[in-house]
């Protein structure tokens, strides 16, 4: 089998819109969320969102025309996929370079707009670029198209797990020899008014009127999660190319796996199983063993039952020795819940906790709570030698997706 490295990455978030920006926010504890200018509020339940700032689509070489005819997931797709090729200075054959880059939700912004024309001007209005603007695949078609990937494409939508099943299939596909180099991860731009009333009244959002105090994984005073937005891309690559080309490497990707609760469309399963398992299975084939200090980037969303499920499920999976001496940490304390962009972007988190042997903090968190009884990092980055990472994504119907990293 090849070995997998990451030797390329990208990101649009709340705390920044390139690697560098995004690492320091993380490692400063810099919080993202803030009260919604994007859209109006006085009608919603939840007034407060982990918003992207300052972006700018001409920075990413991305023209004024895409822009205009594209729902912003896909843009923002295109903006972290230029920054994570140009990191790389990946130069292959088509054939052989695969996208594959999913979304929860896709182009919503697109769907709410063309249902309200309808519904004021009639059907004959909807615009032609309808579907293929909305589509949740077409952020992979997008990017595939801009750099002439010819190569295996998969869009996965697997909810909150969406942009780590995505790296985890792509691993798995250089692998096993069926592409050279993927640009994979995940991307989302769904807040609206539709998807924050859907959220919030399925009782998943906070209500908190603190921004600071909104997102609070793992603490007692947990009540929901802070939606977001972004994207996060990483180039995976098979190493021997990689090392032949002199690329930068940040990690290898060493281990996968994807299970299901088979249990609820929305709450995890209590006693943490199933996602153990799947941790389980990225662990093993990582060759995890007593050398290795492990760092975990929970899914960590602060909802109530998702933040208790987890814990249990890292006891379940490492033992509950080992599990205490784990420095787990939830980047959603920062960044809010990015749905399908999520497991991308605190993949990009893993990485570079290796890399720079620093692994940073679970912000706002002050009081504990007996059912999370474990080291989450709180409040201040801690200097400490990893040698191996998890990432943690747990979404809606019981998706359940672990990818696992190791320092080179």
């Amino acid at each position: 089998m090849r070995k997998v490295v990451i030797t390329g990455m990208g990101v649009i978030s709340p705390i920044g819109n390139n690697i560098n920006t995004f690492w320091e926010q993380l490692v400063n504890g810099t919080c993202g969320i803030d009260f919604i200018q994007s859209i109006p509020v006085e009608n919603l339940p939840v007034k407060i969102a982990a918003e992207v700032k300052n972006f700018h689509p001409e920075e990413y070489e991305i023209s004024n025309a895409f822009t205009r005819r594209n729902d912003l997931f896909s843009i923002y797709a295109l903006a972290a996929a230029y920054q994570a090729m140009k990191d790389s200075q990946l130069e292959i054959e088509p054939e052989k370079l695969g996208v594959y880059i999913g979304s929860g939700v896709g182009g919503i912004k697109t769907f709410v707009k063309e249902a309200i024309k309808m519904h004021d001007e009639g059907v004959q209005w909807i615009s032609p670029l309808f579907i293929p603007t909305m589509i949740a695949n077409i952020a992979a078609g997008n990017v595939a198209i801009t750099h002439h990937a010819e190569g295996p494409c998969l869009p996965v939508v697997t909810a909150c797990a969406t942009s780590t099943h995505a790296i985890g299939e792509a691993y798995r596909c250089i692998k096993h020899g069926y592409a050279d180099a993927i640009i994979a991860g995940g991307t989302e731009a769904a807040i609206e008014p539709l998807t924050i009333g859907g959220f919030a009244n399925c009782k998943a959002l906070t209500k908190s009127d603190n921004p600071l105090a909104a997102s609070l994984p793992f603490d007692r005073r947990r009540a929901g999660f802070v939606l977001g937005e972004g994207s996060g891309i990483l180039i995976l690559e098979e190493y021997e190319r990689a090392k032949a080309r002199g690329a930068k490497i940040y990690a290898e990707v060493c281990g996968y796996g994807n299970t299901c609760d088979a249990y609820h469309v929305t709450a995890p399963k209590p006693d943490g199983s199933a996602a153990s398992k799947a941790m389980k299975l990225a662990l093993q084939e990582a060759q995890w063993n007593d050398n290795d200090l492990l760092y975990i980037n929970a899914h960590g969303t602060g909802t109530p039952l998702n933040d208790a499920a987890e814990t249990a499920a890292i006891k379940m999976a490492l033992g509950e020795e080992k599990a205490r001496k784990a420095l787990i940490s939830s980047s959603k304390s920062m960044t809010g819940h990015t749905l399908g962009a999520a497991g991308a972007m605190e993949l990009i988190v893993s990485a570079l906790t290796l890399y720079y042997s620093m692994v940073t903090p679970t912000i706002g968190w002050q009081e504990p709570d007996e059912q999370c009884d474990l080291d989450y990092v709180p409040n201040k980055a801690r200097k400490a030698d990893v040698s191996i990472a998890i990432s943690n994504s747990l979404g809606f119907g019981g998706h359940n997706g672990c990818v696992a990293l190791r320092k080179i």
